[in-house]
């Protein structure tokens, strides 16, 4: 016997992603996770614009605020220990200013709208099936903002509601933007306040509506990030000192599968120029001050300008700025 596991094989995608390509990422950390790996990489990404989302309703609700450009208003937000709170967004969006909490709302939203025009891919991450429903107006929320239990009701949605919500909902999405790729994961974190029963029936939940949506939509797929985790590296090596979430050898190697599936040859080369670009970047001296390390910055901000020759839609201001500010 040669093998002592189950590798899942990805299969590579026929829409391949750019160094210049536009990416969207909406979902749990894990959406996350990954959305940071395309920053460290300078890829276009931008990651949760209304903080992280665990369930496909918020997702929904936050996709199609997105589409309409939807501008928040006072009656939407509310008031509890000091702070305006949506229960549309993260908490990082609360503030105790009114105004600036509607202000940042709306700005952020605007920009998500913007950008998800010119999106090619879209990747949504559903991280369980469990909602909170807020009793006062049936409203299912992102995030109870540390609310009491007894003001909202939990159940777990079925596979038939959520794909009644994204039929509608992708459907506005692929004449709100026609280019557009979507791809589902289902996050390999376990939610075990349900027990290993109740996570398997949330996950497996998620799992059958997604598997009925990509056979309906010809521009949607799905990436097996869970598979990844559960079957392949089922191993509590791979997790974090939880034993729920994935740990950092487990996401590189779930992202590199990703990087095999969605990346061009081009984009894996582009990834390793900027990878060891950001590296020698964020390299600390013994002494700033030597004239080793002035003559080692002038050559980065060389090396940076070539690049921008080669990537002229790549954004190097930042780390121009960065070196500049080390040179005496």
């Amino acid at each position: 016997m040669n093998s002592f596991r189950t590798e899942i094989e990805v299969k590579e995608n026929s829409y391949k992603i750019e160094y210049d390509t536009k990416v969207m990422f909406l979902g749990s950390c894990f959406a996350t996770n990954i959305g940071q790996k395309f920053k460290e990489s300078k890829l276009q990404a931008m990651v949760n614009p209304f903080g992280v989302i665990y369930n496909p309703v918020s997702v929904a609700n936050t996709l199609r605020s997105i589409i309409q450009n939807k501008q928040y208003t006072e009656s939407e937000i509310h008031f509890k220990n000091d702070h305006w709170h949506s229960f549309h967004h993260h908490s990082s969006f609360s503030h105790q200013s009114k105004d600036s909490c509607l202000q940042n709302i709306n700005t952020n939203n605007q920009k998500a709208h913007n950008y998800l025009k010119e999106t090619k891919f879209l990747f949504i991450t559903f991280g369980t099936a469990w909602v909170y429903q807020w009793i006062e107006n049936n409203q299912i929320v992102s995030n109870c903002h540390k609310y009491p239990a007894k003001v909202f009701n939990r159940f777990m949605l079925n596979p038939n509601e959520i794909i009644n919500t994204y039929k509608k909902l992708l459907t506005e999405l692929l004449v709100f933007n026609p280019q557009i790729k979507i791809i589902f994961t289902v996050s390999p974190v376990r939610h075990w306040k349900d027990g290993a029963h109740g996570n398997q029936l949330s996950k497996s939940t998620l799992l059958l509506a997604i598997d009925s949506l990509v056979e309906m939509f010809e521009s949607s797929d799905y990436f097996p990030a869970y598979e990844i985790m559960l079957d392949d590296l089922r191993d509590y090596r791979f997790y974090d000192d939880d034993m729920l979430h994935p740990n950092r050898l487990a996401i590189e190697y779930i992202w590199n599968k990703f990087e095999l599936c969605y990346f061009s040859k081009n984009t894996l080369q582009y990834q390793k120029e900027m990878i060891k670009l950001v590296k020698a970047i964020n390299h600390r001296p013994f002494d700033s001050t030597s004239e080793s390390h002035q003559k080692f910055l002038r050559d980065q901000i060389d090396k940076v300008k070539s690049h921008k020759i080669n990537y002229p839609k790549t954004d190097f201001s930042e780390e121009i700025r960065f070196l500049k500010s080390k040179m005496v």
